[in-house]
């Protein structure tokens, strides 16, 4: 699903551009999924990880993405670098297709800037526009505060949790929170 160009001003004055990942985007891409795994214990991959990416794969989940009725992924673009990026996934089956799965990151650098509200309204719309969606639905770890206070201001609400579903490298436990937003 493409998503047109959004312009909008970042609290410091700097200019962000919303909009469907492009080639000219897989190397920042790259970059930032390294560093943005770097940054916290809340992504669900380390540094290292990241290495399995490569610059073709991403082209072609970038094509795949833009492509698809059901996904969109959505990249936030500061002076020429993807500083973040978020996806809405449509259910498809009979029984799920009520539902809408969504996800979000952003490089620290860009923490409190109004990157994540702005990135929600555009999930939202989307969820807001698809027929029949009813929920939308994301997952957190625990401690990620800064992550839950957004989206419990985005009208998500907490609905389950997992227990022990994040194992880090030092061997600590978290849960792993379920939200959903209802559409009316």
């Amino acid at each position: 699903m493409i998503i047109e160009d959004i312009w909008f001003d970042l609290k410091d004055g700097r200019k962000a551009l919303l909009r469907s990942p492009k080639e000219e985007d897989v190397e920042s891409a790259l970059e930032y999924l390294v560093v943005s795994a770097g940054e916290t214990e809340y992504i669900l991959r380390y540094p290292e990880e990241c290495g399995k990416y490569t610059a073709e794969g991403e082209k072609v989940l970038f094509e795949q993405k833009n492509a698809s009725p059901n996904e969109a992924m959505i990249m936030c673009i500061v002076d020429g670098k993807v500083v973040g990026n978020c996806e809405i996934s449509f259910f498809k089956g009979i029984k799920t297709r009520h539902r809408a799965s969504v996800a979000i990151a952003l490089i620290s650098e860009f923490w409190n800037q109004g990157i994540g509200t702005r990135m929600f309204q555009e999930l939202i719309r989307l969820a807001e526009n698809r027929e029949g969606v009813l929920q939308m639905e994301l997952d957190f770890v625990e401690g990620n505060t800064r992550a839950r206070h957004l989206y419990e201001k985005m009208g998500f609400r907490i609905t389950g949790v997992r227990p022990n579903a994040i194992r880090l490298k030092d061997g600590t436990l978290l849960n792993e929170y379920m939200m959903i937003r209802e559409i009316k």
